[in-house]
């Protein structure tokens, strides 16, 4: 059976999620030539939120659940959450609350990720 690195999963996410938002205002005038006009609709910037919650939170309570009982990894990850609506909320300043909630989302895995890898004493 093969495992899954949760962890691993949600930093690509939102590695992609970052490169999606920082591309997509340079790519919006040539999408609908192309016919893609998904990209730039508000179901699927919170369809991706959701996907980056989803495995984010799966992630997290697996390694707080059964390695580390710690809470940080899961309070880093939701103030990068938080900042990812209020990106889609309030459109201006998009990049100044991107950045931030990416790095955040990161580092939550990440830290889980070493959380996981600590042996116990």
């Amino acid at each position: 059976m093969t495992r899954i690195n949760f962890d691993a999963l949600g930093i690509g996410i939102s590695i992609a999620c970052a490169i999606h938002c920082a591309i997509l205002p340079l790519m919006v005038t040539v999408l609908p030539v192309f016919g893609a006009k998904f990209m730039d609709h508000t179901g699927f910037e919170y369809l991706m939120i959701g996907l980056a919650a989803v495995v984010g939170m799966i992630s997290l309570w697996h390694g707080y659940r059964k390695h580390h009982r710690q809470p940080w990894p899961s309070l880093i990850f939701m103030a990068g959450i938080l900042l990812l609506m209020s990106k889609q909320i309030f459109i201006t300043g998009e990049l100044a609350l991107l950045i931030p909630a990416v790095i955040l989302i990161i580092t939550a895995h990440w830290y889980n990720y070493r959380l996981c890898r600590k042996p116990k004493p």
